[in-house]
């Protein structure tokens, strides 16, 4: 076991001196980052399953089953997409982006932990309770917008390709749906966050469950705003189709704020 972590367990505020708090951070993240790596390496022998897995909404909703002839001679109201990959070194750098990617998302439990592991003992007990209430609940959000974005995807493709003129060929580099389809998930997920942003605020007594009510028109607006601009599509069942949830997700967060407001007032003036 490394010095800093038996000198961390003496004192129970978790006091280091400086030298004492590197150390501890270049033990944490030659960890972190050892696992990405082993993850990297694991994820290259099956960076075409991702692949198919990333790309297989899109291609089952606009994608064109068919050769280049016969791409030629579909019928010119049918759009559609054929993937492509441009260049000779194009495919390695695919599949090493792919793999790098996979690698810090699949190993996100060992790095988080890492993290936590060197942030926790400089908390106090209730700072901790919170901390871990909130990775419960942020980690399942997250998630929950990730598989959103990709059960929207399709809808959002057929819409983006169905704006193909008459007559012309779509040919679809797979590196630009990739990055498509990360960024909509990485955006949904991140969205699925807001409300558990508003409830730390809340709890750290920066803004009330009353002054969130108060602001709910413009939280609706904004929220609307924001779905418009995050998703590609002109669609406006896209955009309703995230900012529904963001809405809902907004009001869970209002009603729990006010009730831990409820109960802190309680508290503190019981009669």
């Amino acid at each position: 076991m490394p010095q800093s972590v038996r000198n961390k367990k003496k004192d129970p505020e978790g006091r280091m001196p400086l030298a004492e708090h590197l150390r501890e951070l270049r033990y944490r993240l030659a960890k972190a980052v050892l696992a990405v790596l082993v993850v990297t390496v694991v994820a290259a022998f099956s960076y075409k399953k991702i692949i198919n897995f990333l790309t297989r909404p899109v291609l089952a909703s606009v994608g064109c089953p068919a050769s280049f002839a016969d791409l030629a001679r579909r019928p010119t109201h049918s759009a559609c997409a054929h993937l492509t990959i441009n260049g000779l070194l194009a495919p390695f750098t695919l599949a090493l982006k792919v793999s790098l990617v996979a690698g810090v998302v699949l190993a996100s439990p060992v790095w988080l932990y890492q993290l936590w592991a060197f942030v926790a003992p400089g908390l106090h007990e209730r700072e901790r309770k919170h901390a871990y209430a909130f990775v419960g609940a942020g980690v399942p959000l997250f998630l929950g917008g990730a598989f959103f974005a990709y059960k929207v995807l399709p809808r959002t493709a057929k819409v983006l390709i169905g704006l193909t003129p008459h007559g012309v060929n779509n040919l679809l580099p797979l590196d630009d749906l990739l990055d498509l389809v990360t960024r909509m998930v990485v955006v949904f997920g991140l969205a699925f966050e807001m409300p558990l942003l508003l409830v730390m605020l809340n709890l750290t007594g920066v803004l009330s469950g009353r002054r969130m009510l108060g602001r709910w028109r413009a939280m609706v607006v904004g929220i609307t705003v924001f779905s418009a601009v995050a998703t590609p599509s002109t669609d406006p069942l896209t955009m309703l189709a995230l900012a529904a949830p963001i809405w809902a997700l907004y009001f869970a967060a209002v009603a729990f704020s006010l009730l831990g407001d409820r109960r802190k007032a309680l508290r503190e003036h019981p009669f």
